[in-house]
Order: structure tokens, then C-alpha cells, then sequence
């Protein structure tokens, strides 16, 4: 767990260098097997030391770390439960939040939207660190790597940190396109035969050539 607890930190760092977090906002967890290190309450995420991320097991127990477990332990144990995923990352990032505030869910403007499900759904609101979110973004996720909370942040999950990370990141963007767009005009929305063709192309093998 001690290489875990070190990448929360790193990937901590980054969430507040590029805008993800604010402050104390904003958790990390990972996972191996029936243990979990999760950011702790209370602590900017670009000043965490190892030691400050607590060990707790599936259930929520406290195995070691003399911190408090961030106040949104809950949602990540239940994401874990529904997914058998290994990290969580959880953001309040600017135009995630406004996608957040304002839609039922982000549209696919762009065919990266693949990688993290196809469109992203906004989880309806319930208080921070309580069952009923931790329920309503479970349910937002079946299928997806990603999802929104509404009036809050967003969620990514991975097969490690930092695909977590990566999905957060792409999140972000993709949401800061659809609201720049909005600026502009109404969005193209892609269709469901567009995005198969770019399933389609991406797991057929390009052409060999003849050999002379």
C-alpha cells in the first residue's frame, strides 16, 4: 500500500496544478485487493504526504493512518463494490461543475467520448458524503468510466491511478468543449452509427501491404 499512498499524493499534486481540485475539494482512492488508501479529510491534495492517506479495508474500517478518511470514503467504497474497479478519482474542476449545474448529461460532441462510456450522466444531487449519493453515483456509472454529480464535481474511475487520472482529465476537456461550443452555437451531438464506426475502425486492423 505504500507505493498507492505515494501516488496519491503525486496525483493529488497534478489534480491542483492543472485546476481539479480547489483547496481541500476533491479526493483520490486506490485499491489493492480488500484494502483501499484514500486522501484524507481536511488536507489540500498539493500537500499530502503518504503517511497522511489512511488504510481502510472495504467496509470502511480504519486499518491504519491517524488522519480521518476524506468525507466521501462512501461513495468510493460503493463504486468499488459496483464496479471492481482500483481507483476513484473525484473532482470539482470548473466546467465540470458547470456541465454539472446546468445538464442531465454531457452529450458525445466528441468521439474520445468513447473512452469513458459514450456519454457522461449527471448523478442527481444529494449532500456530499451521504449513502444517497454514494447510491445515486454507483447507479451513474454502470457502463461508464465516468460521471457527473450534479451541482458538485465529477468521478472517474480506472484499472489504476492513473487511468483514473487520465479520465478526469479527458472529463474536464471534453466538458470544456461542450460549454465553449454553447458559446458559439448548438453543439453537433455525435450519433449512435457515427460512434460505432469509430468502435468499428479502431479494432480493425489497418491493411497489410504486398510485399514486392
Amino acid at each position: 500500500m505504500e507505493e498507492l499512498r505515494r501516488q496519491l499524493c503525486d496525483y493529488g499534486r497534478r489534480a491542483a496544478e492543472l485546476g481539479l481540485v480547489i483547496g481541500t475539494s476533491g479526493n483520490l482512492s486506490a485499491r489493492d485487493g480488500d484494502l483501499v488508501t484514500v486522501t484524507p479529510s481536511g488536507v489540500a491534495l498539493d500537500r499530502l504526504r503518504p503517511e497522511d492517506c489512511p488504510i481502510i479495508r472495504l467496509d470502511g474500517t480504519v486499518v491504519e493512518g491517524d488522519l480521518p478518511p476524506s468525507s466521501e470514503t462512501p461513495m468510493h467504497l460503493a463504486v468499488y463494490a459496483a464496479t471492481g474497479t482500483t481507483a476513484v478519482v473525484h473532482t470539482h474542476s470548473v466546467f465540470g461543475a458547470v456541465v454539472a449545474t446546468t445538464m442531465t448529461e454531457l452529450p458525445p460532441i466528441h468521439y474520445n467520448s468513447l473512452l469513458l462510456g459514450g456519454s457522461v450522466r449527471v448523478a442527481e444531487y444529494a449532500t456530499y458524503g451521504t449513502p444517497e449519493l454514494a447510491a445515486k453515483v454507483q447507479e451513474a456509472l454502470t457502463g461508464k468510466q465516468a460521471a457527473l454529480m450534479a451541482n458538485h464535481g465529477g468521478v472517474t474511475i480506472g484499472a489504476g491511478l492513473e487511468k483514473a487520472f487520465e479520465a478526469a482529465r479527458l472529463l474536464e476537456w471534453l466538458c470544456e468543449v461542450y460549454v465553449r461550443a454553447l458559446g458559439i452555437g448548438t453543439p453537433t451531438v455525435l450519433t449512435e452509427e457515427q460512434l460505432a464506426d469509430v468502435i468499428i475502425r479502431a479494432f480493425t486492423p489497418p491493411p497489410t501491404t504486398p510485399s514486392p
